[in-house]
């Protein structure tokens, strides 16, 4: 999809203060004629996943750019809590593979040490817990590492470990190694900080009723608000099965009374041209992840951001430019909305004035969870 379709397509200006947003449908590109469709619905269910995508290192896979989020945003649904983004703590350093390989933190409960580049143990600087202390610790904690020493990774150590039995509870992790080259029984991992899950996104209600009318969102686009500011492991998977179910039966208690909107008009492509500057957008997103990475990672300050923010206007005027201009693809449309959550990660995250869960700035000494 490219775009929630509501009164602004209809020629009626939409802006943060219009009340009672309705939403009529969405254009969708279609990926065999490359042309926009116009699709009108009754009801629309926004399922488009997360955004991990924005930083250089993710375990999200590729889609993962935060399409419905931002399309979203931009019919004036009310999106919250984005600064609460959480970093999985190891995921296989590799630059060549994304998204990254997650190594399990079950793999540290088993006994697996993290060690620094020089292969020290560092955990005890932290926290009591050591290696098993929470993600968003030990993320921190490795995070600190890589910028004292400049390395690109710390290591998990797992050799000391019982070799039958280790291979036994994680083969995949076993094979996938083993085919880098890397025997865990016999070598340390190489692992580094991945994004993982965005705990905020398109605020909805019990049934999942996102601000706009008639309009839907579940799963990690959606902000139920059951992670609060720091998600624990796999209750995403029940929180999309649930919310899905109670947002498909909502809307379906109410179709009857909802009618299309033929007024729509069908999407306008006259004049544009198909670009052929595809390195243009493939720096504009790795420029993008860059900054985020830097400057809007797992520890920020109100400089960082502040800087994050001035450096995402020019690539947001450049993409704007682009898409305002050219014959619509899937790279295109992405680039664009990775800019548009970037944004509301940095907006959200300076509007936080404590230290809360996943958002951990360095000018506030406060913390809450």
């Amino acid at each position: 999809a490219i775009d929630i379709l509501t009164e602004h397509h209809l020629g009626v200006e939409v802006n943060i203060r219009t009340a009672d947003v309705t939403c009529f449908g969405a254009y969708v590109l279609n990926p065999k004629t490359r042309l926009v469709d116009t699709i009108l619905a009754k009801s629309t269910l926004v399922a488009t996943g997360g955004a991990g995508n924005i930083y250089s290192n993710t375990t999200n896979p590729t889609i993962a750019t935060g399409d419905g989020i931002a399309m979203v945003y931009r019919a004036r649904g009310v999106i919250e809590n984005m600064e609460f983004v959480q970093f999985h703590p190891t995921a296989l350093y590799n630059p060549k593979e994304r998204p990254s390989f997650l190594i399990t933190e079950a793999l540290r409960g088993f006994g697996g040490i993290l060690k620094t580049f020089d292969g020290n143990e560092f955990m005890h600087k932290y926290d009591d817990r050591l290696s098993l202390a929470s993600r968003d610790i030990v993320a921190r904690a490795i995070d600190n590492e890589l910028k004292i020493s400049g390395e690109d990774y710390v290591y998990l150590d797992c050799r000391h470990l019982d070799r039958n039995e280790l291979i036994r509870q994680f083969p995949r992790i076993y094979a996938k190694c083993l085919s880098l080259g890397i025997d865990i029984s016999r070598d340390m991992i190489p692992v580094v900080p991945a994004a993982h899950y965005i705990c905020g996104g398109i605020k909805t209600n019990e049934f999942g009723q996102s601000t706009v009318r008639n309009l839907y969102s579940s799963g990690e686009c959606a902000s139920t608000g059951m992670h609060g500011a720091n998600r624990l492991a796999s209750n995403s998977l029940l929180e999309s099965v649930v919310f899905s179910h109670r947002a498909s039966e909502h809307a379906i208690s109410r179709v009857g009374s909802i009618d299309f909107c033929n007024a729509i008009p069908d999407w306008d492509a006259e004049g544009m041209v198909l670009t052929e500057e595809m390195i243009l957008i493939t720096q504009s997103q790795k420029e993008l992840q860059a900054i985020m990475s830097s400057y809007v990672g797992i520890v920020r300050s109100n400089l960082r951001l502040q800087r994050a923010i001035d450096r995402l206007v020019l690539l947001y005027e450049e993409a704007e430019d682009l898409y305002n201009k050219s014959i619509l693809t899937p790279r295109i449309c992405e680039l664009r909305n990775m800019i548009n959550v970037a944004y509301l990660v940095i907006k959200q995250a300076i509007a936080q004035k404590e230290n809360r869960g996943l958002h951990y700035s360095l000018d506030y000494s406060t913390t809450r969870n």
